[in-house]
């Protein structure tokens, strides 16, 4: 059920006048190392196994710059790649994450680090930027609740720079600052940074939740969620 880059190819086809020309090359390596190809030093089989889960086990854990929902101490850890833009992301958000959250997250049973993978165009990159800039002023989440709460089709103008702009307002954002901070591209890079490593990680597509270092692919019914996270609380 995953949003597969590999049925995204026409996006890596988008003129220059929608897409930056350092993301047209980001998204290139995204759909290269979905196919198992090695290049741009993003994935590399010649690394021992005792390396790669290393470096694997480094990504997985939790960071400064990460904004935490639930219990910073708790003993499990969720982290969700995915696309504002990603319709099975969205469809996550309104099922599984909500009874997740309920049951998991107000208990103080695991923490959940929400991290970008934003393969499917310009409004993907700047949606996620926007709700880092929301973070800013504490309202990360917030933004991140918004923008799931209003998908409509993928680059279609709806997070286009004036819309999340609007976003920022409706949520009671200071304009000047949710402005300077999205017009001054203060997060692109970490955006980015955020989707590459997910391709080191063997993200193909969104959403992809890793509980514990354990991989779940797609838009999975709470039940799967909760069998991983049951074995990993035991």
């Amino acid at each position: 059920m995953e949003n597969e880059i590999s049925e995204k190819k026409s996006s890596l086809m988008m003129p220059g006048s929608i897409l930056a020309a350092g993301f047209i090359i980001a998204l290139a390596v995204l759909y290269v190392s979905a196919r198992g190809d090695v290049n741009g030093g993003v994935v590399d089989n010649s690394r021992d196994s005792a390396t790669v889960a290393v470096a694997t086990s480094k990504i997985l854990s939790p960071r400064d710059s990460d904004i935490v929902l639930g219990n910073p101490s708790a003993l499990v850890t969720v982290i969700e790649y995915s696309d504002f833009q990603c319709p099975f992301c969205g469809k996550f958000f309104h099922t599984t994450l909500v009874e997740f959250k309920e049951n998991y997250v107000k208990t103080g049973q695991t923490k959940f680090i929400y991290r970008d993978f934003a393969f499917l165009g310009q409004e993907s990159l700047d949606a996620a930027s926007a709700a880092k800039c929301a973070g800013d002023q504490g309202k990360f989440w917030d933004y991140h609740d918004y923008l799931f709460s209003h998908q409509s089709g993928e680059n279609q103008g709806n997070f286009s720079i004036a819309n999340l702009k609007k976003f920022a307002g409706e949520l009671k954002l200071n304009g000047d600052e949710f402005s300077a901070c999205l017009d001054g591209k203060k997060y692109e890079d970490a955006v980015k940074q955020s989707t590459t490593e997910g391709v080191s990680l063997g993200v193909t597509g969104t959403p992809t939740v890793f509980i514990n270092g354990e991989k779940l692919v797609g838009a999975q019914p709470f039940s799967a969620l909760q069998s991983l996270i049951d074995a990993a609380l035991k």
